[in-house]
């Protein structure tokens, strides 16, 4: 299970002035919020009325990202940013409203590897030809659909206009949840591997990206494990990487350019890097313990670098008593400047000529 909280989006796809849907989604949303918080879910209700996206008005195709207006650009990001979907939807001629066709069209990438549920209503049917309709389009876009769903029947689920209390249906709103998000953190490493900024790692299957104040939980997991060599090797358990908080490393994620190695899901390893003036002040180098000694700390290292400016001087610390820190450093070329009882300051020079291959 990962660190991370999931982004579950609520997405009411009728437009239809008088439609049903947003009750249903006031109802779904108040009957699974108290599970959503135990399983770490943010629920986020989208209204494709509100969205008021047009019929597709695209010149590039989906899949090149390209996007020219504004609303598709907005609607890109805020998918983007989900980690699953549940569509409240209706069944319009047994298929689903061209609504929610036209939002799922708009977008390609942003869809990829994240599952959807359904919450259908209807009267025949209670909607679920609209969902058959609507998972043969969704499993194009690399949509995951889960078993788990919600139909209701209009005629038998309303009073005066009201849906009625049903402890099943609150119930099967709940088993939809757990499913989808279970079916989420299966899926994370699947679509953290096809992220945008995500570049291959040396490690078959893994990838460099920078890391944002969203990782702060598993950078702060990393760090315990990896400093507490250096506590052993100082003698000293004051080291910071220990005892940061979250929110904390939340803070220094957002002043620091950070970039993590992964795979399947798991950060394996990560480096920041700040500039001041000409200095550029390199740390928090880490390498997961049960996969130190295989040159992944020497390539992390030597891609911080790259990233630097010509002439400038990198700059790093490390434990006075770090002794395997030191020579390692002095190996790829930097040179111990200052030191004191508990730190020592190293420094290399890049050359324009030399320093990117």
């Amino acid at each position: 299970m990962s660190t991370k909280s999931l982004r579950v989006m609520v997405l009411t796809c009728s437009t239809r002035p008088g439609a049903l849907g947003p009750q249903i989604q006031r109802w779904l949303t108040g009957a699974v919020r108290q599970r959503a918080a135990e399983l770490g879910a943010e629920l986020v209700p989208v209204d494709l009325t509100e969205l008021n996206l047009p019929f597709l008005d695209e010149e590039e195709h989906p899949s090149s990202g390209v996007y020219r207006h504004e609303h598709t650009r907005r609607w890109s990001a805020i998918v983007d940013a989900a980690d699953g979907f549940v569509a409240v939807t209706p069944e319009y001629n047994y298929g689903m409203p061209a609504s929610l066709k036209n939002a799922l069209d708009y977008l390609s990438r942003e869809w990829a590897w994240k599952p959807i549920g359904f919450v259908s209503y209807g009267n025949t049917s209670a909607g679920t030809r609209s969902v058959q309709h609507a998972k043969q389009v969704v499993t194009t876009l690399r949509l995951v659909p889960v078993s788990a769903t919600v139909a209701i029947r209009i005629s038998e689920a309303l009073q005066n206009g009201r849906l009625r209390p049903d402890a099943a249906r609150d119930d099967a709103a709940i088993g939809l949840l757990e499913e989808l998000t279970r079916v989420a953190n299966a899926l994370r490493p699947m679509r953290e591997r096809q992220h945008a900024d995500s570049k291959p790692g040396p490690l078959p299957g893994s990838y460099l990206r920078p890391l944002s104040p969203e990782d702060a939980p598993e950078v702060t997991v990393l760090q315990r494990c990896c400093w507490m060599d250096e506590a052993i090797a100082n003698d000293t358990i004051t080291l910071a990487p220990l005892h940061e908080t979250v929110d904390e490393v939340r803070d220094w994620l957002t002043a620091w350019h950070a970039t993590g190695l992964w795979l399947d899901g798991r950060l394996l390893g990560m480096v920041r890097v700040r500039a001041d003036g000409t200095d550029w002040h390199l740390g928090r180098l880490a390498i997961v313990p049960d996969l130190r000694g295989q040159g992944l700390g020497r390539w992390l290292l030597r891609t911080a670098q790259t990233a630097a400016p010509d002439r400038a001087r990198i700059v790093l610390s490390t434990g006075a008593k770090s002794l395997d820190n030191i020579a390692f450093y002095r190996r790829e070329g930097f040179e111990v400047t200052a030191q004191t009882t508990d730190t020592i300051t190293l420094v290399k020079e890049t050359a324009p000529a030399t320093k990117r291959h």
